[in-house]
């Protein structure tokens, strides 16, 4: 009837290491990256007459958290001045290593006229020397675990103080939501 097979510890607890290891890395719950505005950068004024436009290099921290590298797709970033849309920021498509921070250089476009719109409200800005902007965006990408690419897509809404004679970043606050898709 039979061979005695021989019981070997170290198989059990090497096999039961990676089973827990696979599951965890299978299972772990993704965390929603950070995204902080370093410095805004003018670049260039243009005349789109009676008004100019503003050209500016946003500099974004971003860090992926998360024990997976990702790749995410060009996206267009909304910036907003009293509720109004006043420009906008091309995303371009990138990645990102796991648990890794890097800074992107993001130019951005703000409409001189729409800011025209609000010029009582510009004046009394510049003069206290704050400005409040909301940025709104949506990343989608993918996140490779094991040998599968989860697609995931995040919103980010930023609430940004600004000094707008020297474009210093005063205050802000950003939150970002993931959502992960699995299937």
């Amino acid at each position: 009837m039979g061979k005695k097979v021989k019981w070997s510890w170290n198989s059990a607890l090497i096999g039961a290491a990676a089973a827990t290891a696979t599951a965890a890395l299978v299972t772990a719950k993704p965390k929603d990256p950070t995204f902080q505005l370093i410095s805004i950068n003018l670049t260039s004024f243009k005349l789109k007459f009676p008004v100019l436009d503003a050209e500016v290099i946003l500099t974004v921290h971003v860090v992926n958290p998360n024990i997976t590298p990702i790749k995410y797709s060009s996206t267009t970033m909304s910036i907003f001045y009293e509720g109004s849309l006043l420009g906008s920021a091309p995303v371009k498509a990138g990645s990102q290593a796991a648990g890794s921070c890097q800074l992107l250089h993001i130019p951005a476009r703000l409409d001189g006229l729409e800011l025209a719109h609000h010029a009582r409200k510009f004046f009394a800005d510049v003069a206290k020397r704050e400005m409040l902007f909301e940025a709104k965006v949506d990343i989608e990408g993918t996140a490779k675990v094991l040998w599968w690419d989860h697609k995931f897509k995040i919103h980010v809404d930023s609430h940004v103080t600004v000094d707008p004679v020297f474009l210093d970043v005063i205050d802000q606050e950003n939150k970002s939501e993931l959502e992960v898709f699995v299937g």
